[in-house]
């Protein structure tokens, strides 16, 4: 499959960030799935305690969804924007899912939420109602794991045990933070769970924030396969879903876990 991601910069103007995720969209010929990285429509408000961010907020029938929609079709492709987004009352870090016939097919909350120094999510964030989530696709079962939950190790193994080939990560990981580690990370979760990662990341100055970029792409053996720089660009890379089977039937892990021993203690 061709997979490619959108490692782009946010202004503080939703409608500008609006009419460059649908430029971005418009570019995106000959692809499988595009994806962003994470709260793309707006800055990174969460580096602010219990800021007003009403100005930010997407809702579900927002009219930047139907032309995503829209745009998916014209250009047969998968399409997963992540989004600050209202539902019921309640607002939610939120990537969607939208298949190539423009249908939204499903959403993915963040589960897990942070709050330290320039990450006040819980300020912002309802945690998911309904945990992770995998997608079929031609390509191969595709899961998602928004920024923070990738640090919980349980996340991309429960994508992995729902039989996912890829896991797309949509983020907000700055220069300030541990880079080199953050890839490990991904490395590592890739080999163990037999399954592709492909995170994306913003970039980019906002308020004392500087956002890293470094997007990449880890093969289900811990190989990185594509890592960008810091600049604005999108990512195309071409990925054999099929390795991740592969992957499972030479070394069965998920099938060798003794579930018994993992309760709480």
């Amino acid at each position: 499959m061709k997979l490619a991601m959108a490692q782009m910069s946010m202004s503080e103007d939703i409608k500008l960030n609006e009419l460059k995720t649908l430029k971005i969209c418009h570019q995106a010929q000959n692809l499988d799935l595009l994806f962003f990285p994470e709260i793309q429509l707006s800055p990174f408000f969460p580096q602010y305690e219990k800021k007003d961010v009403e100005q930010y907020v997407t809702k579900k029938d927002a009219e930047i969804i139907t032309l995503l929609k829209q745009v998916a079709k014209r250009n047969h492709l998968y399409i997963s924007p992540n989004m600050y987004i209202e539902d019921n009352g309640e607002r939610f870090d939120r990537s969607l899912f939208i298949s190539p016939e423009g249908k939204l097919v499903g959403e993915a909350s963040m589960v897990h939420i942070y709050q330290t120094e320039k990450f006040y999510e819980k300020d912002y964030y309802t945690p998911s109602k309904d945990g992770f989530h995998v997608f079929e696709t031609p390509f191969g079962k595709i899961g998602i794991v928004i920024c923070f939950d990738r640090h919980m190790p349980e996340s991309i193994r429960a994508c992995a045990l729902q039989g996912a080939d890829l896991v797309i990560v949509p983020t907000a990981n700055c220069k300030a933070e541990p880079m080199e580690m953050f890839e490990w990370e991904m490395r590592v979760q890739a080999m163990q769970n037999s399954v592709f990662i492909a995170m994306c990341n913003r970039v980019g100055t906002e308020g004392d924030m500087e956002f890293a970029g470094e997007s990449l792409v880890v093969d289900p053996y811990g190989k990185v396969i594509y890592k960008a720089d810091d600049r604005e660009k999108l990512i195309e890379v071409d990925i054999d879903l099929s390795i991740a089977a592969k992957k499972k039937k030479e070394i069965p892990w998920l099938e060798l876990r003794r579930e018994e021993f993992y309760g709480r203690q």
